[in-house]
């Protein structure tokens, strides 16, 4: 591996400890596997050329890192602007994915390690006390309120999700650009939703309301819209007067209470439900919400089953601090069925969920002197980590999303009518 003179050549046997994890076998520091290209804030360079690279701009970059070794300490660099990707965030981050695992276990130091760490760190001088995290970092132990993400504003989201402002997984199966994919995956929820004339439907997460006016004006439907921030509630407003839906679109707060007692013929979470915390009490709400016939339709990422350690990661301290963490889909299929729901749909939607992220990220990219304005340059960048992050783990397998349909049956066991002139229903109801 080509290196030169200067900071970056005793950088990169310490980078392999404390950003990858990787051990030096060789003992001659040399780290001649880094898959990445490191430039020091002294202007050196090492790593093979045309690998992703990495610009430590600062020494609090590396002091950072070496207080929180892997995911936490890389992120708190990168949004405080300290370290920079330079080139395809998705191959740089795909470089070390070991670090932006979320919440498998974070990267553990020798002792040997950690001396030889520190004595490096002496020499550049990089030690210090640990530094302040970025204010783009949520406090730990925040709950409740929180809007993450979504308190950015509408004129952002306009330039990252596109002109539909949908914020769930588009549909690409013949799809030719984003625009188009997130218009079939509307057409296909409505369908799956039996959304007709004088159908009541509650929107879980509506975000800034394509589903809702989707549904109030191709369908003719009554939609209560739960959103998460004031700005989209007024943004779902306005955009429910400009199309004549005002009669049909009502906008409510984000508890789940907001909606109401009820019947609902159709519930719809196409940004699925929160955590393993959230799901005894949603669950049973949402069976209570429902109809007897009534649907069911929700869009939930998972991860993989087995042990799963809760800890601070980047989802967690810096976009969802409230339904960060993941359950498997076994947890949610079941907690379905105990609260009397009838599965009724099963579909995988891993791969258009990862497409549909890659292509927030470009518009992310393409936006980004404007994204960076509107949001401020930290919470730019933790959205472009967030959706690349995230699009890696959906396309490793780490992550998935599924498709899921429920029913409550109505009170003779049937799953085929709705209270809404008791006609049947389509899509995952029986034939």
């Amino acid at each position: 591996m080509p290196a030169y003179d200067g900071v970056a050549s005793r950088l990169a046997p310490l980078l392999a400890r404390i950003l990858l994890g990787a051990e030096d076998p060789a003992g001659d520091g040399a780290a001649a596997d880094l898959p990445i290209r490191v430039r020091a804030w002294d202007g050196s360079v090492v790593g093979p050329p045309g690998a992703p690279e990495f610009v430590l701009r600062h020494r609090r970059a590396l002091r950072r890192l070496l207080w929180k070794p892997g995911e936490m300490g890389l992120v708190r660099a990168y949004v405080a602007g300290e370290l920079d990707i330079e080139g395809d965030v998705f191959a740089a981050l795909g470089a070390v994915q070991r670090v932006m695992r979320g919440g498998d276990e974070p990267i553990r130091l020798s002792s040997d390690d950690k001396r030889e760490i520190v004595r490096t760190a002496v020499m550049l001088g990089a030690v210090g006390p640990e530094p302040k995290p970025p204010p783009e970092e949520f406090p730990a132990g925040r709950r409740g309120g929180s809007a993450g993400p979504m308190g950015e504003s509408a004129a952002f989201f306009a330039r990252v999700l596109g002109p539909t402002m949908a914020h769930a997984g588009g549909l690409w199966d013949e799809a030719v650009d984003l625009d188009e994919a997130q218009r079939t995956a509307l057409a296909a929820a409505a369908e799956r939703l039996g959304a007709g004339p004088g159908a009541r439907v509650l929107d879980l997460d509506a975000g800034w309301g394509a589903l809702a006016c989707h549904l109030a004006e191709h369908h003719g439907a009554r939609v209560v819209a739960l959103t998460r921030t004031a700005a989209q509630a007024d943004h779902i407003a306005a955009r429910a007067a400009e199309a004549g839906l005002s009669d049909r679109v009502e906008v409510r707060g984000w508890e789940l209470d907001g909606a109401g007692g009820g019947p609902y013929d159709a519930v719809a979470g196409l940004a699925g439900l929160a955590g393993a915390e959230s799901l005894d009490r949603a669950v049973p709400r949402l069976y209570e919400l429902l109809a007897p016939g009534g649907r069911l339709l929700l869009q939930q990422p998972v991860r993989r089953p087995g042990p799963h350690h809760v800890r601070r990661t980047f989802t967690t301290g810096y976009v969802f601090p409230e339904d960060g963490e993941l359950v498997p889909l076994g947890d949610l299929v079941t907690a379905l069925e105990d609260a009397g729901l009838e599965i009724r749909r099963l579909g995988a939607r891993r791969e258009h969920h990862a497409r549909t992220l890659r292509a927030w990220a470009a518009n992310l990219k393409r936006h980004w002197a404007e994204c960076s304005e509107l949001a401020g340059p930290g919470r730019a960048r933790v959205w472009l980590l967030y959706l690349a992050a995230s699009a890696l783990a959906c396309e490793s397998g780490r992550i998935g999303v599924h498709e899921i349909g429920a029913i409550r049956r109505d009170r003779d066991g049937r799953a085929g009518t709705t209270l809404v002139e008791g006609r049947a229903v389509q899509g995952f109801a029986a034939p």
